[in-house]
């Protein structure tokens, strides 16, 4: 669906992008992570037409934003980090203009009554946009990236100053929207990726360090899969079967109990998806497997690898 090929911005002496590449894919949600001043803004902007490249390409279902920038336009609705609202308009005033402006061609009533419906802003349609709170601001802010039903959703920083409830509520949301659309989240929040995002996308300094599906962020640093595996049994037996499953590099148990079973740490070659191979191996031994799940690298400690090196 996105498509963005050897991007590069400068200002001056400042390199903002240095050959950026990377694409989404029809429904996918990839978050654009990076500290800050890392070129995340830069990119949002040359993607959805704001600023323009010194060099590269950005297609969007095959159209090019420096060839056919209005239907590039047409197909992406983008949230910058501020939404840019009018305070003196009622939320539906507000939304109906930007209907208006980019020449929607659906029923406005019904188009508009939808989107409400999607970001829960129902409740406050009739109020005057300066009397909401922040977080009813960016949902208004995503309702009017909204309009139009674009194809492609670009949301710059979009939990920035909300309190612990309304990230989850807008977290919960951008879950939502992916289902229908490709969405790329540009933001800064480790834990925003991890919740949201099926992949991530890292960038430092203007360059890509990382492309990685969220669950296989490990591999970026060279490693491969972590499993927590709960099991029955003497903890020397189960240590002796889990190191023999073809595809485990390393076992060790953890002390942590839950009556007669243990927790086990087991690492995977990259690469290497070794769970039934476990379920195989402790069910030939009848060792109880009683919980199983991923224990990989976080993505915090992706990141600083990374970005120190």
């Amino acid at each position: 669906m996105i498509e963005v090929k050897g991007l590069s911005k400068r200002y001056g002496k400042v390199v903002a992008l240095d050959g950026v590449t990377f694409s989404a894919s029809d429904g996918e949600i990839v978050g654009l992570l990076g500290p800050n001043g890392a070129g995340k803004s830069t990119a949002m902007n040359i993607i959805t037409g704001y600023l323009s490249a010194d060099s590269g390409t950005v297609t969007v279902d095959g159209a090019s934003i420096s060839d056919e920038p209005e239907k590039v336009k047409r197909l992406v609705g983008y949230l910058p980090e501020i939404p840019p609202l009018y305070p003196d308009m009622k939320v539906s005033e507000y939304l109906s203009f930007v209907c208006d402006l980019k020449k929607c061609s659906v029923p406005k009533a019904a188009h508009l009554d939808e989107i409400a419906k999607v970001t829960k802003i129902t409740g406050v349609w009739d109020r005057l946009i300066a009397n909401l709170s922040k977080g009813y601001r960016q949902r208004v802010g995503i309702a009017s990236a909204l309009v139009g039903d674009p194809k492609v959703l670009i949301f710059d920083e979009p939990t920035v100053g909300l309190d612990p409830g309304q990230i989850i509520e807008t977290r919960s949301l951008l879950r939502r929207l992916g289902r229908r659309h490709t969405v790329i989240l540009s933001t800064h929040i480790l834990s925003e990726v991890e919740a949201v995002c099926d992949r991530v996308v890292i960038i430092d300094r203007g360059r890509i360090i990382a492309n990685e599906k969220t669950g296989d962020i490990s591999s970026a640093v060279g490693g491969g899969r972590r499993y927590a595996v709960k099991v029955c049994g003497q903890t020397g037996e189960i240590l002796n079967v889990l190191r023999a499953v073809d595809g485990v590099t390393s076992v060790e148990v953890t002390g942590e109990r839950d009556l007669d079973a243990y927790v086990y740490m087991v690492d995977s070659e990259r690469g290497r998806d070794v769970r039934r191979a476990i379920f195989s191996a402790c069910a030939e031994r009848r060792l109880p497997i009683i919980g199983m799940e991923s224990a990989g690298v976080s993505l915090e400690e992706v990141f600083m690898k990374l970005t120190e090196k």
